[in-house]
């Protein structure tokens, strides 16, 4: 808004803008002269106008003439009396004195009341006659010379100039005439007072801001006039430098902002400029207080590989603080940071186990270092992958078994949850506080495959590598059969003897016997039954079976029983041959019960054993033993040697009241091609044996079915029986045919088989 001048004379103009006023300071009053010059020619009469900053001033007025109290109340007064002149209005402090002088001189020199710092003041020399030629001089040195009465000064100052004029005139008779006015002092008034500088607050708090103000004012006469002003510390200009504004806002100050400060103030024309004194300002560090730590995530649970967040804040405090970060029993410093801030923010990456505990932050801004709480960070660790381990009793896992499965991962925050897998079907779960998980398993043939297992703290699952078993099926016991399926056959027919195995791990062992005596071994690598042919003789009637072996023990089938018969062309032959030998069976068994009677005679007088022990028996069944083998999947085997061939001699003899009867007599004869099966024991063709197996009680009652039970297994308890050798009735005329060079080694016969053709009539003498 433009300033409304007013003015009430050619020499005067005032302004109705309020002025500025320093705060706390009455403005003062101001004098106002009609004419508006302070010399004056005696008789003069000069009119005084009161005001002050609300112009018109309103209320008693009090007017001072050298400093005396006059009885005059309104707002003008006249005056004609040399002399200085104030007044006072009721709002405002009295004005600056005014000096007014009346002279009776014939020259006065005139300037105009109230002239500023900065004006154009015009001086007028005035005199009673009219005047010619006007010269002004300052300090006694002419500055003008002209016919005008007036001279201009540009932009005056206060300082006390002394000024005054001559004039020139001729009188009516061409004589010129000088005359010099008195010296004039111009009443230059200040323009606006030294500004002072203040702050609010005036005892500033760091870190909070504060105000500066040029504080100024300008005269009412003069309130049109712009100032600018300038702010400076040290002698550093603030801000922007040069404003119209009298204040300056900082919006923070810190400790090392305390200096000296000072400001400027000035017309925008530059003709009047004034500084401030300067002013200390201390700004006050407010110490940290409240210290408080925060963590991200909250409550301090982090899982390993996240990042930690450490927040540490003040409630109070001021300046520069610093900021740093512990962690309880480290010397080691986390991390420092100073900042102009409540706050400061560290930051950890892909934390670990060793990350866990507890933690503290400090904070100082000088005046030492406030400790936080302490605060506990904990890690939770994500499950490693766990190891499976199977765990039977022996080296192999047997149906049967119970094993256990281990399951266990390395690290992980408890609890941890292990489950276990077969196939991918779950078996069960365990859940444990720390370390590894068991569980037991009763084995059945379907648990052979993959297991593996998995472990799971919430925080992730991991699974185990995969762990195949075989468990191992111990053989059943095996069927045997015959094929073609029947109880008899043909002496020469090719026999298949089956033998199998419902259950068992591979690979099996099959043994076929004939009555206890090993006839062969054949193994089936992957499973299943064996086979084993036979060409058929007449000895081969009896009892068959086999057994089977996965090196888990020995399973024996039922005895299967063979009877074999001679073609149908020979029967009447072999009738005959059957009766001839049965005849020659009852004399021999006849002489071999009166052999028997005299061993036993012996044998009570001491002169045999009788511990019951037969010096030779055919071979019963032996089961293949287990033997240790550093592989537990395959099997070791014992394989028995075959026995001696033997061959049937003598049958049923009946010894009368003793009831005994010889059920079998073998003649045992060594065969070459059985030889790497037979125990090592060489029996000599001229010296053959004959031995009675087997020594039996008779029934009165039973005596027809000797015959048929010739062929029967050795099943029943053998009573009161000796081995006895015995030379055969015809083994002298057998040595005899052997001792001719036509003889039977030149048929290509033993003795023993020589005896056994004579005896059936197959050789003549």
């Amino acid at each position: 808004m433009r300033p409304v001048v007013m003015c009430q004379h050619q020499w005067y103009c005032y302004s109705e803008v309020t002025p500025v006023a320093l705060v706390g300071v009455t403005p003062k009053a101001f004098l106002l002269l009609n004419p508006p010059w302070s010399t004056n020619f005696k008789n003069d009469r000069v009119t005084l106008t009161c005001r002050d900053s609300l112009s018109p001033a309103q209320g008693d007025i009090s007017w001072y003439y050298n400093d005396h109290l006059l009885d005059n109340k309104f707002e003008e007064i006249q005056i004609h009396k040399t002399g200085y002149y104030k007044c006072k209005t009721r709002r405002s402090s009295p004005s600056d004195p005014v000096h007014v002088d009346f002279l009776s001189d014939k020259v006065i020199i005139q300037a105009p009341h109230p002239v500023f710092e900065g004006d154009d003041v015009t001086l007028r020399c005035q005199g009673r006659e009219e005047t010619s030629e006007t010269v002004f001089y300052k300090n006694e040195k002419k500055i003008s010379k002209s016919s005008k009465s007036t001279f201009t000064l540009n932009s005056v100052s206060r300082d006390n100039d002394k000024y005054y004029c001559t004039t020139s005139q001729k009188n009516f008779w061409g004589i010129t005439k000088k005359e010099t006015s008195k010296p004039l002092t111009i009443q230059v008034q200040e323009l606006f007072p030294h500004p002072v500088l203040t702050a609010r607050p005036s005892q500033p708090i760091e870190g909070r801001p504060v105000t500066l103000k040029c504080e100024t004012w300008l005269p009412p006469q003069r309130s049109y006039i712009q100032l600018q002003f300038c702010f400076f510390r040290e002698d550093q200009a603030l801000g922007s430098g040069w404003s119209s504004s009298p204040e300056l806002n900082l919006p923070t100050i810190w400790s090392e902002d305390s200096g000296s400060y000072w400001c400027q103030a000035e017309t925008v024309t530059h003709l009047v400029r004034k500084r401030s004194l300067r002013s200390q300002i201390r700004v006050q560090r407010v110490p940290v207080s409240d210290v408080n730590l925060e963590i991200q995530p909250p409550e301090g649970q982090l899982i390993e590989g996240e990042n930690l967040l450490l927040i540490c804040s003040v409630a109070k405090g001021t300046g520069t603080v610093t900021f740093s970060w512990h962690r309880e029993g480290t010397v080691r410093i986390l991390g420092t940071k100073t900042q102009r801030s409540l706050s400061a923010e560290l930051q950890t990456l892909t934390v670990k186990e060793r990350d866990a505990g507890r933690y503290y932050c400090a904070a100082d801004n000088i005046h030492g270092p406030i400790l936080s709480k302490l605060i506990r960070v904990t890690l939770r660790i994500p499950v490693s992958r766990p190891v499976l381990t199977l765990r039977a009793p022996g080296a192999q896992a047997v149906v049967g078994d119970v094993m256990e499965l281990h399951c266990e991962a390395q690290r992980g925050s408890p609890p941890i949850l292990y489950r276990f897998y077969h196939e991918d079907v779950s078996l069960g779960s365990s859940s444990v506080p720390s370390g590894r998980a068991f569980f037991n398993l009763s084995l059945t043939a379907e648990h052979s495959g993959n297991y593996s297992c998995e472990a799971d703290n919430g925080l992730g699952v991991q699974l185990s590598d995969r762990v195949t078993l075989s468990v191992t099926v111990p053989v059943s016991h095996p069927v045997f059969t015959f094929h073609p399926a029947g109880a008899q056959a043909m002496v020469g027919d090719v026999l298949e003897l089956r033998c199998v195995a419902q259950r068992g791990s591979p690979p099996i062992l099959y043994w076929f016997y004939h009555k206890n005596v090993t006839l062969g071994s054949i193994s089936a690598p992957s499973g299943g039954g064996a086979s084993f042919n036979l060409s058929l003789m007449a000895e081969h009637s009896g009892n068959f079976f086999c057994g089977a072996d996965n090196g888990l023990g020995v399973q024996r089938s039922e005895m299967v029983t063979l009877t074999i018969t001679g073609p149908s062309s020979n029967k009447i032959t072999l009738i005959a041959e059957g009766v001839t030998a049965g005849l020659l069976s009852i004399l021999g068994l006849a002489a071999t019960a009166a052999l028997v009677c005299y061993f036993r005679t012996q044998r009570n007088s001491g002169g045999l054993s009788t511990t019951g022990t037969p010096s030779y028996s055919p071979r019963e069944f032996r089961e293949p033993s287990r033997t240790s083998n550093t592989d537990p999947q395959e099997p070791s085997y014992s394989e028995p040697p075959d026995p001696m061939e033997l061959q049937p001699v003598y049958s049923n003899v009946d010894l009368g009241e003793n009831n005994l009867v010889y059920s079998q007599i073998w003649s045992i004869q060594d065969k070459k091609e059985n030889s790497a099966n037979s125990p090592k024991k060489h029996w000599e063709d001229k010296e053959p044996a004959v031995v009675y197996s087997e020594l039996k009680k008779a029934h009165l009652d039973d005596s027809a079915g000797l015959a048929i039970n010739q062929d029967r297994d050795l099943e029943d308890a053998a009573e009161n029986y000796e081995n006895v050798p015995q030379e055969r009735p015809c083994e002298d005329t057998a040595r005899q045919i052997s001792a001719k060079p036509e003889g039977g080694r030149k048929r290509g016969l033993t003795r023993n088989q020589l005896c056994q053709h004579l005896d059936l009539g197959l050789l003549e003498l």
